[in-house]
């Protein structure tokens, strides 16, 4: 029997990083820009979010109305269906939970379709953006979310894959029942949980 010394008797696999989802690889300082549609180019002169549906106040905020609200900070990753993930990052916004205090969901509200001002969609239980789980987020990495990553603000819901955290947002629309956003309609599935690789209908 032939033998090895301590240290080296080979390279074992590096432990995966518990904060990455089966499936995802750290992306390190890459941030991929993916989109379904052309992206815009909004003025924060102009600039509106506001909730409606199900709601005992329906509300728009501008920009500046947006930014008087209690600022809150999301540290952590975020996941991509397309298997890249981004770890340790430090998002500035205000919590929905904050939005929806103020525009009051009423008892049959279950769901949320999310709108931007593209026009792009995507749905959301209402639970998925409640509770800490969801922002309106303006600020990445301490600076301006850039463009082409959403900017000037964008729906930031960090447990699911980051098809569900809207570029651009301009609405969240309160629901009784479910309705599929725009890649749900093409065949990602309607939650979108990364710790399940929930990425397609069936999944």
């Amino acid at each position: 029997m032939g033998r090895f010394t301590r240290g080296f008797s080979g390279r074992g696999k590096a432990a995966r990083d518990p904060r990455l989802p089966p499936g995802q690889y750290d992306a390190g300082s890459e941030w991929p820009v993916l989109t379904a549609e052309v992206t815009p180019r909004l003025s924060t002169d102009t600039w509106t979010f506001g909730i409606d549906g199900l709601v005992a106040n329906p509300t728009t905020w501008t920009w500046q109305e947006i930014h008087a609200l209690a600022p809150s900070t999301y540290n952590g990753d975020i996941h991509c269906v397309t298997t890249w993930s981004k770890l340790a990052m430090t998002w500035v916004g205000v919590s929905v939970d904050t939005l929806l205090g103020i525009a009051g969901p009423m008892p049959t509200a279950s769901y949320v379709m999310a709108t931007s001002h593209t026009g792009y969609t995507t749905n959301l239980p209402l639970e998925d953006v409640t509770n800490g789980h969801a922002w309106i987020a303006w600020e990445v990495d301490g600076g301006p979310l850039p463009t082409q990553h959403g900017g000037p603000a964008r729906l930031l819901v960090p447990h699911l894959y980051f098809w569900k955290s809207a570029k651009w947002i301009a609405k969240l629309t309160l629901l009784d029942h479910d309705e599929q956003g725009f890649w749900e309609r093409n065949g990602y599935h309607d939650r979108g949980d990364p710790w399940t690789e929930q990425r397609y209908q069936g999944d």
